[in-house]
């Protein structure tokens, strides 16, 4: 078998490499900051490029790395208002965050609004960034008690971003949970989609472990088999489609396999730790 070692996902973006946007905090973001030269502070300086956290929901892959950034300079986090709740309602470990000085500064997305990331600025000549949160159906992390899930709205559990910066578009979805396909128009119309990997067949695990959920339970559409992602009927269009978010048990990680062969021929590519997309 021929593959290579991967950390936890975790994607950071930039329209000038001088601020970076974090998407998510996956558990190994210390190792990660660590190893890109691009997020090492400017000389003379203890601050980091690292602006602000997108979050798409509150799956510990998505917000454990938050607890790195405890003692980290002024950070903007964006997340919907229930993702923000159930992190500073239920979860006391994470008030730490309210701790630095100044504290946290905690940012709304509304749905299916394009708001501003970085505001364009003409004079200075800034490009604006630009991110809408799109509702994806999902459901809210098993760890969510029942009396605070009865008071959050439901479509603000798992959202995809559109990210925008000038004429160009990037749909972030490390989770498809697979209901509704009002998102394949988001990737039809992007020029780049970074989207959910995660399982190859349904009962990738199940068939590993009894008693395991499916993928399609735990919120993860599967790439193979009846509606997979790799069986979708998009439109042709430009947009170049990369798979993140991988389990260690998808085959397509090793590189010598007929899935792995599969998913290239159908021109997807397959994420790995460093990789660097430009659009």
């Amino acid at each position: 078998m021929k593959a290579r070692a991967r950390t936890q996902t975790q994607a950071a973006i930039s329209n000038d490499t001088s601020r970076w946007f974090l998407l998510n905090a996956s558990p190994d973001l210390r190792q990660q900051i660590l190893s890109s030269a691009d997020f090492v502070p400017p000389a003379g300086t203890r601050n980091s490029p690292i602006t602000a956290v997108v979050l798409t929901s509150a799956d510990v892959d998505a917000v454990m790395g938050l607890l790195h950034m405890r003692e980290f300079h002024p950070l903007q986090i964006f997340s919907t208002l229930a993702v923000r709740r159930i992190l500073t309602e239920e979860n006391g470990l994470f008030r730490v965050l309210a701790r630095s000085t100044p504290p946290v500064r905690w940012e709304t997305l509304p749905l299916d609004r394009l708001v501003p990331l970085i505001p364009p600025a003409p004079a200075e000549k800034r490009i604006g960034l630009f991110c809408k949160a799109v509702p994806l159906n999902g459901v809210f992390p098993d760890y969510v008690s029942e009396s605070l899930r009865a008071s959050l709205a439901p479509e603000e559990a798992v959202i995809g971003l559109m990210l925008v910066s000038k004429e160009k578009k990037l749909f972030y979805a490390p989770q498809l949970p697979g209901t509704g396909d009002h998102w394949h128009r988001m990737v039809e119309e992007s020029d780049m989609a970074m989207l959910d990997g995660t399982f190859w067949k349904d009962d990738e695990l199940s068939s590993i472990k009894k008693g395991t959920k499916t993928a399609r339970q735990m919120g993860h559409l599967p790439l193979w088999g009846d509606r997979g992602l790799l069986r979708l009927p998009f439109r042709p269009s430009k947009t170049r489609k990369v798979l993140i978010h991988i389990n260690n048990t998808n085959p397509i990680l090793n590189e010598e396999s007929q899935e792995n062969r599969t998913v290239r021929e159908a021109n997807w590519e397959i994420a790995y730790d460093g990789m660097e997309l430009a659009i």
